[in-house]
């Protein structure tokens, strides 16, 4: 069987999931050819992994606006009712404003471009990650190409604008959409025709043996140090994340804090460490490696993520494998995974909840953090193994074309 995968931007520094994902579909027995709509820039992938996964994919926006053009025409013109099927699913919706057209036609013209090379591999399948313009292109390359197609949304971007991105009409010509949680599995539920729930599976996201295949119990240090893995954005909550630690810092705590991350907010975020004079305890690390991200894990106490909006991120399972407790939000699938016996679950937006948490994972002994982390470190290997879930994937996969073992 021969996969296509098709993200927005892959790889990135950010998707190591889909990448560890794609490598477990591979170890099935599946081939699989990787598909970008946009490039990734060498020089913003620090981990030779994603370095590697760069080179075997194929960018659409690299093939040249002329030639985009010119391989939609022949498509349209050697399909026209497959054509016209295209044209109807892209238009949609549509207010008709010169933006939302361009936008529109550009989906039309990537999923021509993307359905030729398709046909070209001989691919039986298309997944694509993310239900926004990932899966809209996906969706018209198979009404194209006549491949079958599914998705796996995330959340939040998909729940937040469900009717703009069409979930309904997406899962309606899916052979399957995959959810990453319960809790996704809900909202894409509330979002399609009834008649389509049973289409909506749980495959959850997983880390690999990376994280798995180091000593069970990993001693945790007496120094009073945590870590944030993040996207430097609002949505992962970091500026409440600074003015908790001022708080700390007010109470007198001596604490380090490195942020491990970039984003649209680091400008704004290392301001407000300087603001409040956090410069000595709160460190910003950038970017960084999968390696990279295991040694500052191991290095902290606990994992705090203090998120408004998320699915379910993929951090808490790599921080829970590594045997380190979290500090998290209480928001859509991750009181799936965390509850009082492996971290702290603290209300969105709730600073003083927040300080309480991050207070109790630096006084928590570090036998009583152990004893957590296990816990976690038994949840994630339980749930969300990248091998596990990839063959469950790949199940999918083969119903969707019509293998049966």
């Amino acid at each position: 069987m021969r996969v296509a995968y098709l993200v927005n931007r892959y790889p990135a520094a950010s998707h190591s999931f889909i990448r560890r994902e794609i490598h477990a579909v591979e170890a099935s027995g599946t081939h699989v050819a990787r598909f970008s709509i946009r490039a990734v820039e060498e020089s913003e992938l620090p981990d030779p992994r994603d370095q590697a996964e760069r080179a075997q994919t194929v960018v659409l926006l690299r093939i040249g606006a002329v030639r985009l053009l010119v391989e939609a025409a022949k498509t349209l013109a050697t399909h026209p009712l497959r054509g016209l099927r295209a044209l109807k699913i892209a238009s949609a919706g549509c207010d008709w404003r010169l933006s939302n057209v361009i936008r529109r036609a550009a989906y039309l013209i990537e999923g021509a471009a993307l359905a030729r090379r398709l046909a070209e591999q001989s691919i039986d399948h298309l997944h694509a990650h993310f239900g926004t313009n990932p899966a809209m292109v996906a969706r018209l390359a198979s009404a194209l190409s006549g491949i079958p197609y599914s998705f796996t949304v995330h959340g939040p971007d998909e729940f937040d604008a469900p009717v703009q991105l069409d979930l309904k009409g997406k899962i309606a010509d899916c052979a399957f959409c995959v959810a990453i949680s319960s809790y996704g599995r809900s909202q894409l539920m509330r979002w399609s025709a009834f008649h389509d729930w049973s289409k909506i599976k749980v495959v959850r996201c997983g880390v690999d043996e990376s994280f798995f295949h180091r000593s069970p119990v990993l001693s945790i240090t007496h120094v009073p140090r945590l870590c944030t893995i993040a996207r430097l954005s609002a949505q992962k909550g970091i500026p409440l994340l600074i003015e908790a630690a001022a708080c700390l810092k007010q109470e007198g705590k001596t604490f380090g804090l490195t942020i491990v991350g970039d984003g649209e907010m680091r400008e704004e975020v290392g301001d407000l460490i300087e603001s409040h004079g956090l410069h000595d305890s709160v460190k910003l690390a950038g970017l960084a490696s999968s390696d990279e991200v295991i040694e500052h894990i191991l290095d902290a106490r606990a994992m705090v993520l203090p998120s408004f909006a998320e699915g379910l991120p993929v951090v808490i399972m790599e921080a829970l494998a590594l045997s380190r407790p979290v500090v998290v939000s209480t928001i859509a699938g991750t009181p799936e995974l965390v509850d009082e016996e492996c971290g702290w679950l603290v209300p969105a937006g709730s600073v003083e909840k927040l300080v309480e948490a991050m207070r109790a994972a630096l006084d928590s002994s570090s036998k009583d953090l152990e004893a957590m982390g296990r816990i976690g470190r038994a949840r994630v290997a339980a749930m969300h193994d990248a091998a596990t879930n990839g063959r469950q994937l790949n199940a999918l996969f083969r119903e969707a074309v019509g293998i049966h073992d």
